[in-house]
């Protein structure tokens, strides 16, 4: 518990947590680590990371269909028992049942056949093609599940940032062959790439960069700090912070604590016995540590419960509206959609955001499961379905709020632990390195793919790919460049994000320019 929760943070805090009024030496003494435009800036910002756990196939998520790139791509994954390659542009779906002229294959849910031809994206501009490539005519395009993701890049609100991975200095083909510069620990283990990932360093690490950056922008919250970090996935280092503590709440809403009876007006026939319970579960006078620290939990979310779930019954937040169903492209079914469902949370907290004198949140979401290593097919197109859907209904949910369009107040992006090998091992992938992201909002110039797009295709005889070793893209953008960018926009300034990110400095683009 004390890994990533400070026991002094609860002192501090104190127990009288009935409102929030015990809340207002909680991060006060971050005003003068912030910014000072940040400190008197009265706009309000929020930060939306969705965690693609188990590292996402970026392969088949944003593919280059040039001519030259799609026949070494289409080689590559067209193998084994269940070849996970995508179907061209413009390739009609197979009914289910009927054999693909493509492929020769019969048709299934799920599987490449059926779901049809890659959906085309057209970038703005031509940045994310590097001089000297095998093709310089690049094209693009998204996975056939992702339609609602399409529609949003060519609105302009969601972006693509080509090739990204933990770094801690630019690494070439040849460098990381001959281990000639420092490379992050542990590569291709998941839950070391999900701690470098969210806090800069393998599995132990105690400060999350989102964790860091509440640190430095909590005193804009007022005495309502305690909401500048959520997590609708249980505790994530993500938002680990020396000051903020993050603050859990379930996918439905509710409060990750929930005391039945400590708030009823009675209890087994006692209109004292609420308080007596409320007064047990709360108690820090233990001789025990881990009684205190519980004690001290429980109290800080039963006060601000009882002041969430009053606020989520402001007409503001009861007009957002529930995700709609999504048809599983796996099964045929319709089915509720639970990354959708969580950012619904977001919404509703953001929704309250006027209500606490709230300027800056940091919020982590559950994209779900990615780790494809086998039945990727029908595994990932409906996670990728799942993840478009729920961007989509993120991006209608924040255009009203209130009356108030909040897109360009929201960036939402992913992170990942890792991409998946090019090749194939049969019906999935492995452990890899470099993948592509996605960034959404009004601030975001979308419509374009940020970053260096790598040369497609595995090394075989007469051609040798270098962008890839062993099947891995090295990143060529770094996820301290990544996040740095996104950090920029929340109003953390460069001293700062160079004391977050100490390895920012090792590379020439602090800003990516994707926001």
């Amino acid at each position: 518990m004390t890994s990533q929760l400070d026991r002094r943070q609860f002192l501090r805090f104190g127990a009288g947590m009935a409102g929030l009024g015990g809340a207002g030496a909680f991060g006060l003494q971050l005003a003068a680590a912030g910014s000072a435009a940040g400190a008197t800036a009265n706009d309000y910002k929020a930060l939306v990371c969705i965690y693609l756990y188990g590292g996402n196939d970026a392969n088949n998520m944003v593919l280059a269909t040039d001519t030259d790139s799609w026949t070494r791509y289409f080689s590559a994954r067209n193998q084994g028992e269940d070849p996970i390659a995508l179907m061209p542009v413009g390739t009609a779906a197979v009914p289910v049942g009927q054999v693909s002229s493509v492929t020769g294959r019969t048709s299934s849910l799920g599987r490449p056949e059926a779901l049809g031809g890659v959906l085309p994206v057209t970038p703005r501009t031509t940045q994310a093609i590097p001089a000297g490539t095998v093709s310089s005519n690049r094209t693009f395009a998204l996975h056939p599940a992702m339609g609602q993701a399409k529609a949003l890049f060519d609105a302009g609100r969601l972006a693509i940032l080509a090739n990204v991975g933990t770094l801690i200095e630019p690494t070439s083909k040849a460098q990381y062959a001959a281990k000639s510069v420092k490379l992050p620990a542990s590569l291709f283990s998941h839950n070391d790439q999900q701690s470098t990932w969210q806090a800069g360093a393998a599995e132990g690490a105690r400060l999350g960069w989102g964790g860091q950056m509440g640190d430095l922008l909590a005193s804009m919250n007022g005495q309502n700090t305690i909401f500048t970090s959520i997590t609708t996935s249980g505790t994530a280092i993500f938002l680990a912070g020396n000051s903020i503590v993050q603050y859990p709440l379930s996918g439905g809403n509710e409060p990750a604590l929930k005391v039945t009876g400590a708030s009823a007006s009675s209890l087994y026939g006692s209109k004292t016995a609420p308080a007596a319970l409320k007064a047990i579960i709360t108690d820090t006078t233990s001789t025990s540590d881990l009684a205190n620290d519980h004690g001290l939990i429980a109290a800080r979310s039963v006060g601000a419960a009882s002041v969430i779930n009053t606020a989520f019954t402001q007409p503001v937040v009861t007009a957002i509206p529930a995700p709609p169903v999504y048809t599983n492209p796996a099964k045929g079914s319709v089915e509720t959609n639970s990354v959708a469902v969580q950012l619904r949370t977001v919404a509703r907290m953001i929704a309250t955001g006027p209500t606490f004198g709230l300027k800056r949140q940091v919020f982590f979401v559950n994209g779900g499961s990615f780790d494809d290593h086998d039945n990727q097919n029908v595994a990932q197109a409906n996670s990728l379905a799942k993840l478009a859907q729920a961007l989509a209904y993120f991006d209608s949910a924040l255009a009203d709020i209130g009356g108030s369009d909040m897109r360009g107040n929201v960036t939402t992006f992913t992170a990942s632990d890792f991409s998946r090998t090019f090749n194939t091992n049969g019906d999935g992938t492995d452990h890899a390195w470099g993948g592509h992201h996605l960034i959404m909002g009004g601030a975001v110039r979308g419509g374009d793919i940020y970053g260096q797009f790598p040369t497609v295709g595995m090394e075989l005889s007469g051609f040798s790919n270098p962008d890839m070793s062993g099947g891995s893209f090295i990143p060529t953008t770094s996820v301290d460049q990544y996040a740095a960018t996104l950090g920029s926009w929340f109003g953390v300034d460069s001293t700062n994000l160079n004391t977050i990110f100490p390895n920012l400095r090792n590379f020439s683009k602090q800003n990516l320019g994707f926001v």
